[in-house]
């Protein structure tokens, strides 16, 4: 380490084991560790004997830390950045940092390693040629369909960040926004003891969890394939069991409408049959 240089280095997801020796070894030479949560950080850094300094880097202080780290940097010191699991900057703290750096001409290198969004991908069964990654997904429902929305003619297999307490409502708003049938991929808690991977369609992840077969614990990575996928098989699609599906998750209207967009077919004629379906119901 001759020329001071901002290392970003990515951490294990769950099994420490994941991490590579040459990670390892920039963790223990550097002068200081900016740490997402450094009393998460320690316990891996313990496990290696590792005992280099750490300071804390968050969403809450970067601003104000950012300027103490590069004036380290410009002073000939060695910065690692790490966050609490994977790789930095992928719905995590740091872009300050590393924009900072860029500026002062500061030399960054990263050392590549654990990343939630590519372990995921690599076991969804998804195409993963062309793929966009959209973090986490608005708080408030409402603004969660508006960006689902948004989404919903990607052409691209969608990849999502969930925590824990939402994950359901989150399911239930791609189903309503993407539709029951489009395939879909969940991780959760990668590499750790409980790790659960399910692929099936928006309609059954939903009953799964519902069912508690997927459990509401951990940390939750989503991948959904993209429209041009669902567009390919439309012509197999049971519309009335689409409009049955639908029925049951939102207003008569508003799922003759999402039926039409999906199958291609007529908005007058989805919401008739829509209408017929209703009545054979009331009949039984």
């Amino acid at each position: 380490m001759t020329e001071s240089t901002l290392f970003v280095v990515a951490t294990p997801l769950g099994n420490l084991d994941d991490l590579s020796p040459r990670a390892r070894q920039v963790l223990d030479q550097v002068d200081l560790i900016a740490a997402e949560d450094t009393r998460r950080s320690r316990r891996l850094l313990s496990h290696f004997g590792i005992n280099t300094r750490q300071i804390s880097l968050h969403e809450h202080n970067e601003a104000a830390v950012v300027a103490k780290l590069i004036d380290k940097l410009l002073a000939g010191q060695n910065v690692a950045l790490i966050s609490d699991a994977g790789t930095p900057l992928i719905s995590d703290p740091g872009y300050r940092l590393l924009k900072a750096a860029h500026q002062e001409n500061v030399r960054v290198s990263p050392i590549p390693g654990p990343s939630a969004v590519v372990a995921a991908l690599s076991v969804a069964g998804l195409p993963t040629d062309r793929f966009c990654f959209e973090g986490f997904l608005p708080a408030k429902k409402n603004a969660r369909r508006e960006r689902l929305g948004e989404l919903a003619d990607e052409t691209r297999t969608v990849v999502l960040f969930e925590a824990t307490h939402r994950f359901a409502d989150c399911v239930a708003d791609l189903v309503a926004v993407f539709g029951p049938d489009r395939q879909a991929f969940v991780a959760r808690e990668i590499s750790k003891l409980h790790e659960q991977c399910v692929s099936a369609t928006l309609a059954e992840l939903a009953q799964l969890t519902e069912r508690g077969q997927i459990e509401l614990k951990g940390e939750f990575v989503v991948a959904v394939e993209g429209r041009e996928a669902v567009a390919g098989r439309r012509e197999s699609v049971d519309v009335e069991e689409l409009l049955r599906a639908l029925a049951a998750m939102m207003p008569g209207r508003q799922a003759a409408e999402l039926a039409a967009k999906l199958t291609g077919r007529g908005r007058n004629e989805m919401y008739r049959l829509m209408l017929d379906i209703k009545g054979d119901t009331a009949s039984d």
